[in-house]
Protein backbone atom coordinates (compact mmCIF):
# COMPACT_ATOMS: atom_id res chain seq x y z
CA UNK A 1 0.00 0.00 0.00
CA UNK A 2 3.12 2.74 0.66
CA UNK A 3 6.29 2.82 -1.26
CA UNK A 4 9.55 2.18 -0.42
CA UNK A 5 10.21 5.72 0.51
CA UNK A 6 6.86 6.04 2.31
CA UNK A 7 5.97 4.86 6.25
CA UNK A 8 3.51 2.61 6.78
CA UNK A 9 0.26 4.35 7.91
CA UNK A 10 -1.49 3.27 10.97
CA UNK A 11 -5.01 3.63 12.94
CA UNK A 12 -6.17 3.08 16.05
CA UNK A 13 -9.83 2.49 17.15
CA UNK A 14 -10.71 2.14 20.95
CA UNK A 15 -13.27 0.99 22.31
CA UNK A 16 -13.97 1.16 26.22
CA UNK A 17 -12.77 3.13 29.14
CA UNK A 18 -9.71 5.48 30.02
CA UNK A 19 -7.24 2.87 30.34
CA UNK A 20 -8.37 1.51 27.04
CA UNK A 21 -7.30 5.23 25.64
CA UNK A 22 -4.61 5.32 27.75
CA UNK A 23 -3.37 2.12 26.04
CA UNK A 24 -3.91 3.11 22.85
CA UNK A 25 -1.74 6.05 22.94
CA UNK A 26 1.23 3.31 23.72
CA UNK A 27 0.06 1.29 21.28
CA UNK A 28 0.01 4.66 18.78
CA UNK A 29 3.74 5.48 20.59
CA UNK A 30 4.96 2.24 19.99
CA UNK A 31 4.05 2.16 15.75
CA UNK A 32 5.42 5.93 15.69
CA UNK A 33 8.88 4.57 17.54
CA UNK A 34 8.28 1.21 15.09
CA UNK A 35 8.16 3.74 11.59
CA UNK A 36 4.91 4.05 11.32
CA UNK A 37 2.78 7.25 10.42
CA UNK A 38 -1.11 8.15 11.59
CA UNK A 39 -3.37 7.43 8.54
CA UNK A 40 -4.13 10.37 6.29
CA UNK A 41 -8.01 11.55 6.21
CA UNK A 42 -9.34 9.27 3.88
CA UNK A 43 -6.87 6.81 3.02
CA UNK A 44 -6.78 3.06 4.18
CA UNK A 45 -4.62 2.46 6.66
CA UNK A 46 -1.33 -0.18 5.86
CA UNK A 47 -2.64 -1.27 9.28
CA UNK A 48 -5.62 -0.88 11.72
CA UNK A 49 -5.47 -1.58 15.40
CA UNK A 50 -8.45 -2.70 17.81
CA UNK A 51 -8.23 -1.84 21.37
CA UNK A 52 -11.23 -3.60 22.69
CA UNK A 53 -13.58 -3.62 25.74
CA UNK A 54 -15.15 -6.67 27.01
CA UNK A 55 -17.49 -4.94 29.11
CA UNK A 56 -20.46 -4.15 27.37
CA UNK A 57 -23.14 -6.88 25.83
CA UNK A 58 -22.73 -5.41 22.06
CA UNK A 59 -18.78 -5.74 22.53
CA UNK A 60 -18.13 -8.78 20.54
CA UNK A 61 -21.19 -7.25 17.38
CA UNK A 62 -19.44 -4.33 17.15
CA UNK A 63 -15.79 -5.94 16.81
CA UNK A 64 -16.67 -8.95 14.44
CA UNK A 65 -18.81 -6.05 12.43
CA UNK A 66 -16.01 -3.76 11.81
CA UNK A 67 -13.90 -6.83 11.33
CA UNK A 68 -16.36 -8.03 8.48
CA UNK A 69 -16.40 -4.53 6.73
CA UNK A 70 -12.45 -4.44 6.76
CA UNK A 71 -12.02 -8.24 5.45
CA UNK A 72 -12.63 -7.13 1.57
CA UNK A 73 -10.66 -3.65 2.05
CA UNK A 74 -7.57 -5.68 3.33
CA UNK A 75 -8.24 -7.71 0.76
CA UNK A 76 -8.09 -4.90 -2.06
CA UNK A 77 -4.91 -4.08 -0.22
CA UNK A 78 -2.00 -6.35 -0.56
CA UNK A 79 0.36 -6.21 2.60
CA UNK A 80 -2.55 -4.17 4.72
CA UNK A 81 -2.78 -6.04 8.28
CA UNK A 82 -5.10 -5.91 11.05
CA UNK A 83 -4.45 -6.68 15.02
CA UNK A 84 -6.76 -7.24 17.48
CA UNK A 85 -5.83 -6.26 21.57
CA UNK A 86 -7.35 -5.32 24.49
CA UNK A 87 -9.73 -7.30 26.88
CA UNK A 88 -11.57 -9.34 24.61
CA UNK A 89 -8.38 -10.55 22.99
CA UNK A 90 -7.08 -11.33 26.50
CA UNK A 91 -10.91 -13.22 26.92
CA UNK A 92 -11.16 -14.64 23.53
CA UNK A 93 -7.82 -15.63 22.23
CA UNK A 94 -7.78 -17.94 19.38
CA UNK A 95 -11.61 -17.49 19.16
CA UNK A 96 -11.07 -13.78 17.19
CA UNK A 97 -8.22 -15.92 14.47
CA UNK A 98 -11.45 -18.68 14.44
CA UNK A 99 -14.42 -16.33 13.87
CA UNK A 100 -12.26 -13.86 11.52
CA UNK A 101 -9.06 -15.43 9.98
CA UNK A 102 -7.73 -12.70 7.84
CA UNK A 103 -6.87 -11.05 11.23
CA UNK A 104 -2.86 -10.60 11.45
CA UNK A 105 -2.03 -10.24 15.18
CA UNK A 106 -3.99 -10.86 18.53
CA UNK A 107 -2.01 -9.22 22.00
CA UNK A 108 -3.86 -9.26 24.92
CA UNK A 109 -3.98 -6.56 28.02
CA UNK A 110 -0.54 -7.43 29.61
CA UNK A 111 1.50 -7.54 26.49
CA UNK A 112 1.07 -4.39 24.43
CA UNK A 113 4.82 -3.85 24.22
CA UNK A 114 4.99 -6.72 21.60
CA UNK A 115 2.70 -5.40 19.19
CA UNK A 116 5.44 -3.87 16.62
CA UNK A 117 7.08 -7.31 16.87
CA UNK A 118 4.19 -9.54 16.07
CA UNK A 119 3.39 -7.54 13.11
CA UNK A 120 6.48 -8.24 11.85
CA UNK A 121 6.59 -12.18 12.76
CA UNK A 122 3.09 -12.05 11.16
CA UNK A 123 4.49 -10.49 7.73
CA UNK A 124 7.46 -12.26 8.01
CA UNK A 125 5.95 -15.78 8.48
CA UNK A 126 2.63 -15.26 6.66
CA UNK A 127 0.34 -16.39 9.37
CA UNK A 128 -1.33 -14.79 11.93
CA UNK A 129 0.29 -14.54 15.49
CA UNK A 130 -1.67 -14.93 18.88
CA UNK A 131 0.02 -14.11 21.66
CA UNK A 132 -1.28 -13.47 25.36
CA UNK A 133 0.14 -13.38 28.32
CA UNK A 134 -1.08 -14.12 32.02
CA UNK A 135 1.16 -11.32 33.69
CA UNK A 136 1.56 -7.55 33.28
CA UNK A 137 4.84 -6.84 30.67
CA UNK A 138 5.75 -3.31 31.54
CA UNK A 139 3.24 -0.62 33.09
CA UNK A 140 1.61 0.89 30.39
CA UNK A 141 2.88 4.57 31.11
CA UNK A 142 6.76 3.13 30.56
CA UNK A 143 6.24 2.77 26.86
CA UNK A 144 6.01 5.12 24.53
CA UNK A 145 2.89 7.71 23.86
CA UNK A 146 1.66 9.66 20.93
CA UNK A 147 -0.99 11.79 23.51
CA UNK A 148 -3.71 12.91 21.63
CA UNK A 149 -3.85 16.18 24.10
CA UNK A 150 -0.82 18.21 24.43
CA UNK A 151 -2.08 19.62 27.51
CA UNK A 152 -3.62 17.06 29.19
CA UNK A 153 -2.79 13.52 30.14
CA UNK A 154 -3.86 10.08 31.59
CA UNK A 155 -0.66 9.02 34.21
CA UNK A 156 -1.11 5.34 35.42
CA UNK A 157 -0.53 4.47 38.57
CA UNK A 158 -2.11 1.09 38.99
CA UNK A 159 -3.05 -1.92 37.06
CA UNK A 160 -5.65 -4.42 37.54
CA UNK A 161 -8.47 -5.20 40.33
CA UNK A 162 -8.16 -7.45 43.98
CA UNK A 163 -12.09 -6.84 43.73
CA UNK A 164 -14.98 -9.64 42.79
CA UNK A 165 -17.54 -8.07 41.81
CA UNK A 166 -20.18 -10.54 40.19
CA UNK A 167 -20.61 -8.07 37.19
CA UNK A 168 -17.24 -7.83 35.76
CA UNK A 169 -15.18 -9.60 34.28
CA UNK A 170 -11.95 -7.14 34.47
CA UNK A 171 -9.53 -8.66 37.19
CA UNK A 172 -10.42 -11.74 35.51
CA UNK A 173 -8.60 -9.81 32.39
CA UNK A 174 -6.29 -7.04 33.75
CA UNK A 175 -4.97 -9.42 36.60
CA UNK A 176 -4.32 -8.30 40.46
CA UNK A 177 -3.72 -5.03 41.26
CA UNK A 178 -0.24 -3.88 40.54
CA UNK A 179 1.33 -0.71 42.38
CA UNK A 180 3.71 1.49 40.78
CA UNK A 181 6.70 2.92 43.06
CA UNK A 182 5.11 6.65 44.11
CA UNK A 183 8.90 7.99 42.40
CA UNK A 184 8.21 6.35 39.28
CA UNK A 185 4.89 8.37 38.71
CA UNK A 186 5.81 11.49 39.83
CA UNK A 187 8.55 11.06 37.71
CA UNK A 188 6.54 10.68 34.98
CA UNK A 189 4.18 13.77 35.97
CA UNK A 190 7.07 16.13 36.07
CA UNK A 191 8.55 14.71 32.69
CA UNK A 192 5.21 16.03 31.42
CA UNK A 193 4.92 18.83 32.50
CA UNK A 194 8.05 20.16 31.10
CA UNK A 195 6.63 18.84 28.17
CA UNK A 196 3.64 21.50 28.37
CA UNK A 197 1.30 18.61 29.87
CA UNK A 198 -0.57 21.09 32.57
CA UNK A 199 -3.44 18.32 33.54
CA UNK A 200 -3.11 15.19 34.34
CA UNK A 201 -5.77 12.02 35.65
CA UNK A 202 -4.40 9.36 37.77
CA UNK A 203 -5.57 6.20 36.22
CA UNK A 204 -6.38 3.04 37.77
CA UNK A 205 -9.17 -0.08 38.06
CA UNK A 206 -9.44 1.14 41.57
CA UNK A 207 -7.04 4.09 42.39
CA UNK A 208 -7.72 4.65 46.12
CA UNK A 209 -6.73 1.00 47.24
CA UNK A 210 -3.38 2.20 45.53
CA UNK A 211 -0.50 1.07 48.54
CA UNK A 212 -1.66 -1.83 48.69
CA UNK A 213 1.09 -3.96 47.35
CA UNK A 214 3.89 -2.07 49.10
CA UNK A 215 1.74 -1.62 52.37
CA UNK A 216 1.10 1.30 52.41
CA UNK A 217 -2.67 2.06 53.04
CA UNK A 218 -2.15 6.13 52.80
CA UNK A 219 -0.57 6.13 49.84
CA UNK A 220 -2.97 7.56 47.44
CA UNK A 221 -3.75 10.36 49.86
CA UNK A 222 0.16 11.16 49.55
CA UNK A 223 0.41 10.59 46.55
CA UNK A 224 -2.58 13.58 45.58
CA UNK A 225 -0.54 15.71 48.02
CA UNK A 226 2.71 15.09 46.20
CA UNK A 227 1.01 16.41 43.20
CA UNK A 228 0.57 19.70 44.77
CA UNK A 229 3.91 20.52 44.88
CA UNK A 230 4.99 20.25 41.40
CA UNK A 231 5.66 23.60 39.96
CA UNK A 232 3.17 24.10 36.14
CA UNK A 233 0.74 20.95 36.97
CA UNK A 234 -2.25 23.47 37.24
CA UNK A 235 -4.82 20.52 37.75
CA UNK A 236 -5.08 16.99 39.34
CA UNK A 237 -7.48 14.61 38.24
CA UNK A 238 -8.71 10.70 39.25
CA UNK A 239 -10.96 8.11 38.45
CA UNK A 240 -12.24 5.78 39.84
CA UNK A 241 -12.38 5.12 43.51
CA UNK A 242 -13.95 2.32 44.97
CA UNK A 243 -16.59 3.48 48.18
CA UNK A 244 -14.83 0.42 49.98
CA UNK A 245 -11.80 1.60 49.79
CA UNK A 246 -12.14 5.34 50.38
CA UNK A 247 -10.84 6.88 53.38
CA UNK A 248 -10.99 10.71 54.90
CA UNK A 249 -7.53 10.83 54.27
CA UNK A 250 -8.41 11.49 50.46
CA UNK A 251 -11.05 13.69 50.74
CA UNK A 252 -8.01 15.67 53.41
CA UNK A 253 -5.52 15.35 50.32
CA UNK A 254 -8.24 16.83 47.76
CA UNK A 255 -9.93 19.64 50.09
CA UNK A 256 -5.98 20.58 50.87
CA UNK A 257 -4.44 20.41 47.34
CA UNK A 258 -4.93 23.14 45.84
CA UNK A 259 -4.43 21.74 42.17
CA UNK A 260 -6.54 18.79 42.80
CA UNK A 261 -10.17 19.25 41.26
CA UNK A 262 -12.73 19.50 43.22
CA UNK A 263 -14.80 16.53 41.06
CA UNK A 264 -15.53 13.12 42.26
CA UNK A 265 -16.24 10.08 40.13
CA UNK A 266 -17.55 7.49 42.75
CA UNK A 267 -19.71 4.51 41.37
CA UNK A 268 -23.03 3.35 43.16
CA UNK A 269 -23.54 1.12 40.82
CA UNK A 270 -27.05 0.44 43.29
CA UNK A 271 -28.56 1.93 45.89
CA UNK A 272 -30.11 -1.35 47.36
CA UNK A 273 -27.95 -3.13 49.99
CA UNK A 274 -29.50 -6.59 48.93
CA UNK A 275 -28.49 -6.10 45.51
CA UNK A 276 -24.79 -4.27 46.88
CA UNK A 277 -24.33 -7.79 48.36
CA UNK A 278 -25.09 -10.13 45.03
CA UNK A 279 -22.70 -7.64 43.32
CA UNK A 280 -20.16 -8.30 46.21
CA UNK A 281 -19.41 -4.53 46.52
CA UNK A 282 -18.43 -4.22 50.13
CA UNK A 283 -20.03 -1.58 51.08
CA UNK A 284 -23.89 -0.32 51.71
CA UNK A 285 -25.32 2.40 50.79
CA UNK A 286 -25.21 4.43 54.34
CA UNK A 287 -21.44 3.94 54.21
CA UNK A 288 -22.22 5.82 50.21
CA UNK A 289 -23.97 8.29 51.07
CA UNK A 290 -21.76 9.16 54.40
CA UNK A 291 -18.81 9.72 51.94
CA UNK A 292 -20.91 12.16 49.49
CA UNK A 293 -21.91 13.83 52.80
CA UNK A 294 -17.98 14.42 54.36
CA UNK A 295 -16.53 15.33 50.85
CA UNK A 296 -19.45 18.08 50.57
CA UNK A 297 -18.66 19.07 54.09
CA UNK A 298 -14.90 19.60 53.18
CA UNK A 299 -16.01 20.84 49.49
CA UNK A 300 -19.00 22.46 49.53
CA UNK A 301 -18.93 23.14 45.70
CA UNK A 302 -17.78 19.53 44.71
CA UNK A 303 -18.99 18.17 41.40
CA UNK A 304 -20.12 13.99 41.91
CA UNK A 305 -20.79 11.62 39.33
CA UNK A 306 -21.53 7.97 39.40
CA UNK A 307 -21.96 4.66 37.57
CA UNK A 308 -25.52 2.92 38.02
CA UNK A 309 -26.47 -0.43 36.93
CA UNK A 310 -30.23 -1.10 36.25
CA UNK A 311 -31.85 -4.73 36.03
CA UNK A 312 -29.00 -6.73 37.95
CA UNK A 313 -30.16 -10.49 38.40
CA UNK A 314 -32.58 -10.14 41.30
CA UNK A 315 -33.18 -6.62 41.54
CA UNK A 316 -37.17 -5.98 42.50
CA UNK A 317 -39.15 -2.90 42.58
CA UNK A 318 -38.34 -2.25 45.97
CA UNK A 319 -34.72 -2.32 45.31
CA UNK A 320 -35.12 0.02 42.18
CA UNK A 321 -36.60 2.38 44.49
CA UNK A 322 -33.89 2.36 46.62
CA UNK A 323 -31.41 3.15 43.93
CA UNK A 324 -33.10 6.35 43.12
CA UNK A 325 -33.91 7.48 46.84
CA UNK A 326 -29.86 7.38 46.98
CA UNK A 327 -29.48 8.71 43.87
CA UNK A 328 -31.52 11.43 45.02
CA UNK A 329 -29.91 11.92 47.98
CA UNK A 330 -26.92 12.29 46.27
CA UNK A 331 -27.80 15.29 43.86
CA UNK A 332 -25.26 13.83 41.17
CA UNK A 333 -24.02 16.37 38.89
CA UNK A 334 -23.90 13.49 36.41
CA UNK A 335 -24.59 9.64 36.11
CA UNK A 336 -23.30 7.26 33.78
CA UNK A 337 -26.00 4.39 33.85
CA UNK A 338 -26.04 1.44 32.21
CA UNK A 339 -28.59 -1.39 31.72
CA UNK A 340 -27.64 -4.44 33.47
CA UNK A 341 -26.03 -7.36 30.29
CA UNK A 342 -24.74 -10.98 30.68
CA UNK A 343 -21.13 -11.42 30.61
CA UNK A 344 -20.09 -14.65 30.05
CA UNK A 345 -17.21 -16.00 31.97
CA UNK A 346 -18.99 -13.49 35.26
CA UNK A 347 -20.49 -14.86 38.74
CA UNK A 348 -23.85 -13.24 37.92
CA UNK A 349 -24.44 -14.72 33.96
CA UNK A 350 -26.19 -18.04 35.73
CA UNK A 351 -27.82 -16.05 38.33
CA UNK A 352 -31.42 -16.74 38.64
CA UNK A 353 -33.61 -14.35 38.32
CA UNK A 354 -32.90 -12.34 35.52
CA UNK A 355 -34.74 -9.27 34.84
CA UNK A 356 -37.01 -9.26 31.75
CA UNK A 357 -35.60 -6.96 28.81
CA UNK A 358 -38.35 -4.57 29.13
CA UNK A 359 -38.77 -4.15 33.11
CA UNK A 360 -35.16 -2.92 32.75
CA UNK A 361 -35.74 -0.38 30.09
CA UNK A 362 -38.68 1.42 31.98
CA UNK A 363 -36.58 1.56 34.84
CA UNK A 364 -33.53 2.69 33.17
CA UNK A 365 -35.49 5.16 31.60
CA UNK A 366 -37.11 6.31 35.33
CA UNK A 367 -33.44 6.97 35.96
CA UNK A 368 -32.27 8.76 33.27
CA UNK A 369 -34.84 11.03 33.80
CA UNK A 370 -34.10 11.36 37.65
CA UNK A 371 -30.57 11.98 37.24
CA UNK A 372 -31.07 14.62 34.35
CA UNK A 373 -33.51 16.23 36.78
CA UNK A 374 -30.92 15.98 39.27
CA UNK A 375 -28.10 17.51 37.43
CA UNK A 376 -30.19 20.28 35.89
CA UNK A 377 -31.01 21.65 39.41
CA UNK A 378 -27.32 21.38 40.11
CA UNK A 379 -26.31 23.36 36.99
CA UNK A 380 -28.90 25.89 37.34
CA UNK A 381 -27.26 27.01 41.04
CA UNK A 382 -24.24 28.24 39.40
CA UNK A 383 -25.92 30.93 37.11
CA UNK A 384 -24.32 33.54 37.63
CA UNK A 385 -21.38 32.61 39.21
CA UNK A 386 -18.13 32.68 38.29
CA UNK A 387 -15.92 29.59 36.71
CA UNK A 388 -12.52 29.13 35.83
CA UNK A 389 -12.36 27.46 32.59
CA UNK A 390 -9.32 25.32 30.79
CA UNK A 391 -10.41 25.09 27.13
CA UNK A 392 -9.91 22.17 25.30
CA UNK A 393 -10.09 20.91 21.55
CA UNK A 394 -13.16 18.64 20.59
CA UNK A 395 -15.43 19.56 23.52
CA UNK A 396 -17.68 21.94 21.86
CA UNK A 397 -19.56 20.16 18.66
CA UNK A 398 -20.97 23.59 17.64
CA UNK A 399 -18.62 26.00 18.46
CA UNK A 400 -17.94 27.10 15.08
CA UNK A 401 -21.58 27.51 14.38
CA UNK A 402 -22.51 29.64 17.91
CA UNK A 403 -19.11 31.50 17.97
CA UNK A 404 -18.22 29.59 20.99
CA UNK A 405 -15.30 27.84 22.29
CA UNK A 406 -15.64 25.46 25.07
CA UNK A 407 -13.68 23.60 27.81
CA UNK A 408 -14.16 22.47 31.38
CA UNK A 409 -14.61 24.38 34.85
CA UNK A 410 -12.75 22.99 38.06
CA UNK A 411 -15.52 20.35 38.97
CA UNK A 412 -15.29 19.11 35.62
CA UNK A 413 -18.75 20.26 33.93
CA UNK A 414 -18.78 21.33 30.70
CA UNK A 415 -18.60 25.47 29.82
CA UNK A 416 -19.24 26.39 26.59
CA UNK A 417 -18.54 30.34 26.32
CA UNK A 418 -18.59 32.77 23.89
CA UNK A 419 -16.18 34.78 22.51
CA UNK A 420 -16.90 38.28 21.07
CA UNK A 421 -16.30 39.54 17.59
CA UNK A 422 -12.53 40.87 17.63
CA UNK A 423 -12.03 39.40 21.59
CA UNK A 424 -8.71 37.64 21.68
CA UNK A 425 -9.57 33.58 21.57
CA UNK A 426 -8.60 31.05 24.01
CA UNK A 427 -6.69 28.11 22.48
CA UNK A 428 -6.89 24.52 23.72
CA UNK A 429 -5.07 24.49 27.10
CA UNK A 430 -5.54 27.88 27.83
CA UNK A 431 -7.20 28.85 30.90
CA UNK A 432 -9.45 32.07 31.77
CA UNK A 433 -12.96 32.97 33.81
CA UNK A 434 -16.47 33.05 32.62
CA UNK A 435 -19.63 33.73 34.35
CA UNK A 436 -22.62 31.41 34.07
CA UNK A 437 -25.35 32.94 31.90
CA UNK A 438 -27.58 29.44 30.68
CA UNK A 439 -27.72 26.02 32.61
CA UNK A 440 -28.67 22.63 30.77
CA UNK A 441 -28.37 19.08 32.60
CA UNK A 442 -25.47 18.28 30.69
CA UNK A 443 -23.48 21.83 30.12
CA UNK A 444 -23.47 25.39 30.88
CA UNK A 445 -23.17 28.61 28.75
CA UNK A 446 -21.42 31.87 29.74
CA UNK A 447 -23.08 34.42 26.76
CA UNK A 448 -20.69 37.37 28.85
CA UNK A 449 -17.58 36.70 27.24
CA UNK A 450 -14.13 35.73 28.88
CA UNK A 451 -12.08 37.42 31.70
CA UNK A 452 -8.85 37.19 32.94
CA UNK A 453 -7.61 34.86 29.99
CA UNK A 454 -4.27 33.77 30.80
CA UNK A 455 -2.10 31.92 27.93
CA UNK A 456 -0.50 29.21 29.13
CA UNK A 457 2.58 26.23 28.52
CA UNK A 458 -0.25 24.18 27.64
CA UNK A 459 -1.75 26.17 24.90
CA UNK A 460 1.99 27.01 23.23
CA UNK A 461 2.37 23.17 23.32
CA UNK A 462 -0.94 22.71 21.32
CA UNK A 463 0.39 25.38 19.27
CA UNK A 464 3.83 23.70 18.82
CA UNK A 465 1.93 20.52 17.61
CA UNK A 466 -1.03 22.17 15.25
CA UNK A 467 1.01 25.41 13.63
CA UNK A 468 3.63 25.07 10.86
CA UNK A 469 7.05 26.62 11.92
CA UNK A 470 9.81 28.16 9.92
CA UNK A 471 13.10 25.85 10.20
CA UNK A 472 15.98 27.81 8.97
CA UNK A 473 18.50 25.52 7.09
CA UNK A 474 22.15 26.32 6.94
CA UNK A 475 24.95 26.76 4.49
CA UNK A 476 23.43 29.43 2.46
CA UNK A 477 20.13 26.56 1.34
CA UNK A 478 16.83 28.39 1.36
CA UNK A 479 14.59 28.12 4.53
CA UNK A 480 11.91 25.49 4.26
CA UNK A 481 8.16 24.66 6.19
CA UNK A 482 8.54 22.18 8.53
CA UNK A 483 5.80 20.32 10.50
CA UNK A 484 6.78 19.13 14.07
CA UNK A 485 7.24 16.00 15.08
CA UNK A 486 4.44 14.96 17.62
Amino acid sequence: MTSDTQPRTYQVITYGCQMNNHDSERIAGLLENAGYAPQADGEPADLVVFNTCAVRENADNRLYGNLGHLAPVKAAHPGMQIAVGGCMAQKDRDTITNRAPWVDVVFGTHNIGKLPILLERARVEQEAQVEIVEALEAFPSTLPARRESPYSAWVSISVGCNNTCTFCIVPQLRGKETDRRPGDILAEIRALVDDGVQEITLLGQNVNSYGVEFGDRLAFGKLLRACGTIDGLERVRFTSPHPAAFTDDVIEAMAETPNVMPSLHMPLQSGSDKVLRAMRRSYRSERYLGIIERVRAAMPHAAITTDIIVGFPGETEADFEETLRVAEESRFAAAFTFQYSIRPGTPAATMPDQVPKQVVQQRYERLVDLVGDLAWQENQKLIGHEVEVMFAAGEGRKDAATARVSGRARDNRLVHVTVPDGAERPRPGDLGTATISYAAPHHLVADGGLANLRRTRGGDAWDARNTPQKRMVGLGLPTRLATPAV
